[in-house]
């Protein structure tokens, strides 16, 4: 589906690892702004969900087949809505509220892809963001998926491109459960040797 207004492009490690989502997916992209990442996404075939605080950005996309748009603040305490959840692609980008982080996670199905990337430590020096509430720690994202996520690609550091920045980034894949033995029955346990 191609647009007739100027919209941004998507970022380049969410266009990178696109491909990971295929045609049809349920898509999740929570701070959604201008909706270019929703856009991208649904011109691929996606059915995809926008979320955000305030949804002027996207209102050209109210009523459009394979769109939701859900007006929320989840910053105000309010438990998660359950409606956001079982997706199988969830897209973060220049967001950070790290109370949110656990909810996303779940959100995933087995198998579900998270593209996360936004500013981190060291982006002060460039302007803002430029409080440490709204900037990754050292390898933030990393610990965030460990023992949840098998890690696809993560990347940290400045990069001059779109704008001068401290970036990081992460593509991760939600662990599926481990399979039981065919019967049903926990693998047995070989015995040592006598």
């Amino acid at each position: 589906m191609s647009h007739s207004l100027p919209f941004s492009p998507p970022s380049a490690w969410i266009a990178r690892f696109a491909p990971l989502v295929p045609p049809g997916a349920r898509l999740l992209d929570l701070a959604c702004g201008g909706g270019r990442h929703l856009r991208f996404f649904h011109g691929r075939g996606c059915h995809v969900t926008g979320v955000d605080l305030d949804l002027r950005g996207v209102a050209d996309l109210v009523g459009q087949e394979r769109v939701n748009l859900l007006q929320a603040d989840l910053e105000n305490g309010n438990p998660w809505p359950a409606a956001l959840a079982d997706f199988d692609a969830v897209i973060v980008t220049n967001y950070l509220y790290r109370p949110l982080l656990p909810d996303l996670l779940a959100a995933l199905k087995p198998g579900g892809i998270l593209l996360y990337e936004t500013f981190a430590m060291g982006n002060q020096r460039f302007g803002r963001p430029s409080s440490p509430a709204f900037l990754l720690r050292a390898g933030e994202l990393l610990e965030l998926a460990r023992g949840r996520l098998h890690v696809v690609a993560f990347e940290q550091g400045e990069v001059s491109s779109p704008k001068a920045a401290v970036i990081q980034r992460l593509c991760a894949i939600a662990q599926r459960p481990a399979a039981p033995d065919l019967d049903g029955d926990p693998a047995p346990v070989p015995l040592p040797p006598a």
